[in-house]
């Protein structure tokens, strides 16, 4: 069998593009000779659709949807090409309406398309509902493993969770003596994530006794990455083929399979009797889609098998890759960001010029008194390495403006600096149609570290689950793959070395008013990442004052960080989507 797994980027909501790129990523896989094309989950609909499940307009459209693609691709003369399609459907109301029975409802669902119908169909069975997955609150589970003859083979379908957790439908497949498990996903990247990926298919793929060919989506959402990674493993463990991440692919692979048995019928078996503390039991429904396989085309199709690039490098695809989807997906001509010089800025300059191209990309320098000369260069020799439109808009000027009608002093004077650039960037968005870029990195709004409404101000942040420590080794990653291939590095050597400063007052650095950024780190990773407690982090090696001091500044800022704009999810835990606590909260860590 040759199969197709089709690793694309679909955008949530666009029910017509979707289906127009699924029958082109089909008509390809038809070409190329494959028995079988394989979409990941929910893909008609993009992932996830979130509050758009309890929209029955929505509901209907994607069902709809999926019946008018089953069609049209039987029109393009691909109806003979097995198609597996995720989509949104519904057997009843969502939960949150009152006539809503336990057992029907909105579903996360799989759906095969062949001459010009929809042949079959299966329901996600484990629904995740941890990190930034609330499938418990939009999705009622299936109970019945669907089993698809194809050529001969029998192919179980699961989808994404129905991998991660042991039990359910991967080992019923095994029950049903399938050939071949395919597994769709939506699962969206992590540093590491894809080190996890490969022996968890392993132990599910011994587990079905089967060759398992998993597909993920590519591509951003909101402050979702997703990075591909597909792959195929056989029963025995061997990894087979495997996609590149980040990008979209069509990994092509023959497979030996064996033959489904002759004896076994059509139709729904009923679910075996599960005893006490056994795993899970499903019933099982098949369907028989087509007989024989006509020969493969051409030499035998060998999907090849992409080695995985180092931490930084991968870190750097999801932020290019989250920053580019949001301003395409979104509909912005160009970003623009106040560019100080510093390593934050620097680096989200080079994030955005590699997204987007430089003639995109508008850097604003807007220096006050207390902007150091060595700053402004540094801000004007990134521009011109980079090649963005860069632009010199003094600040003081407005801001003695200020100080000739108020009376302010210390803080409030900083933070006015901070807000007069707030301002400027956003009148620049407004007049010109930029999206503002804000640059703080995930230790300061950890911390607090900023000024809202003026730092804080923009509508995307490409850093916003970076650690400051993580931020200094992705600016000398990008210098040196820019040395690897040839080119000139395009953050300044000075912006990486100088000692982090807001620039606000005479001689400001960062290390005056929290601890190195080291120590930092280190105590937030645990609080943040781990929920660690505090004396965890005292039995870890931690200074107790520091810690008290760390913990403190992280708690009463978390009605900043419920105003900050979204950026890229990149690690375990990211501010928003993962990391949900109160702002009115009286609950401190102590001794």
């Amino acid at each position: 069998m040759r199969i197709a797994l089709a690793q694309v980027n679909p955008t949530v909501g666009d029910l017509a593009g979707n289906a127009a790129l699924i029958r082109e990523r089909s008509r390809q896989a038809t070409t190329a000779g494959a028995h079988l094309a394989v979409f990941p989950e929910m893909v008609l609909t993009g992932y996830p659709v979130e509050d758009l499940v309890f929209r029955d307009s929505f509901v209907a459209a994607s069902r709809a949807t999926l019946d008018r693609l089953a069609a049209d691709l039987d029109a393009d003369g691909l109806g003979g090409l097995p198609v597996l399609v995720g989509y949104l459907d519904a057997d009843g109301p969502a939960s949150a309406n009152a006539e809503a029975t336990p057992s029907r409802g909105p579903r996360n669902a799989l759906g095969v398309l062949h001459g010009g119908r929809v042949v079959a169909r299966y329901f996600k069975h484990h629904l995740p509902n941890y990190g930034v997955f609330d499938e418990d609150r939009y999705f009622v589970p299936g109970d019945t493993l669907t089993v698809v003859r194809i050529g001969g083979v029998d192919v179980a379908l699961t989808i994404c969770e129905d991998l991660w957790q042991a039990g359910g439908p991967f080992t019923v497949a095994r029950r049903a003596g399938v050939g071949l498990v395919v597994n769709i996903n939506g699962s969206p990247y992590e540093l590491n994530k894809d080190d996890v990926r490969l022996p968890l298919v392993r132990r599910r793929a011994a587990e079905a006794e089967a060759t398992v060919a998993y597909v993920n989506t590519v591509g951003g959402q909101d402050e979702l990455v997703f990075d591909g990674d597909s792959m195929i493993v056989a029963a025995d463990g061997t990894l087979l083929a495997r996609a590149p991440q980040f990008v979209e692919h069509l990994l092509l692979h023959d497979l030996d399979l064996p033959d489904a048995r002759a004896d076994t019928p059509t139709g729904t078996e009923p679910a075996n009797p599960v005893p006490a503390g056994a795993p899970e039991d499903m019933a099982i429904t098949r369907v028989r889609v087509s007989d024989g396989l006509p020969a493969p085309t051409g030499p035998r199709a060998t999907g090849g098998v992409t080695e995985p690039v180092v931490d930084e490098g991968e870190v750097w695809q999801a932020l290019v890759v989250g920053l580019r989807d949001y301003v395409d997906k979104n509909g912005f001509r160009s970003v623009v960001l106040g560019l100080s010089g510093g390593i934050d800025s620097s680096l989200v300059a080079a994030i955005a010029v590699d997204a987007l191209g430089p003639e995109r990309v508008a850097g604003v320098s807007m220096p006050s008194q207390h902007s150091s000369e060595h700053s402004r260069d540094d801000a004007a020799e990134l521009a011109k390495r980079t090649g963005l439109d860069y632009r010199v808009e003094p600040i003081q000027p407005m801001v003695d403006g200020f100080l000739a009608n108020l009376s302010l002093s210390g803080m409030s004077v900083e933070n006015l600096q901070a807000r007069v650039r707030g301002v400027l960037l956003m009148a620049l968005s407004n007049q010109e149609g930029h999206l503002v870029l804000t640059t703080g990195n995930k230790s300061e709004l950890a911390v607090g570290y900023s000024t809202l409404y003026g730092d804080s101000v923009g509508g995307f942040n490409p850093l916003k689950d970076v650690w400051k420590s993580l931020v200094w080794k992705l600016a000398n990653w990008r210098n040196a793959e820019a040395v690897r291939r040839g080119e000139t590095p395009p953050i300044p050597e000075s912006s990486i070395r100088k000692p982090p400063s807001a620039e606000l007052s005479p001689g400001q650095l960062d290390s005056d008013t929290l601890p190195d950024y080291s120590v930092l780190d280190a105590i937030l990773v645990g609080y943040v990442d781990g929920d660690q407690g505090r004396d965890d982090l005292v039995a870890a090696g931690h200074d107790p004052e520091v810690v008290d001091r760390v913990l403190r500044m992280v708690d009463i800022a978390e009605y900043k960080r419920r105003q900050s704009a979204p950026g890229p999810k990149i690690s375990i835990k990211a501010f928003g989507r993962d990391r949900r606590l109160p702002i009115t909260n009286r609950w401190r860590e102590r001794s």
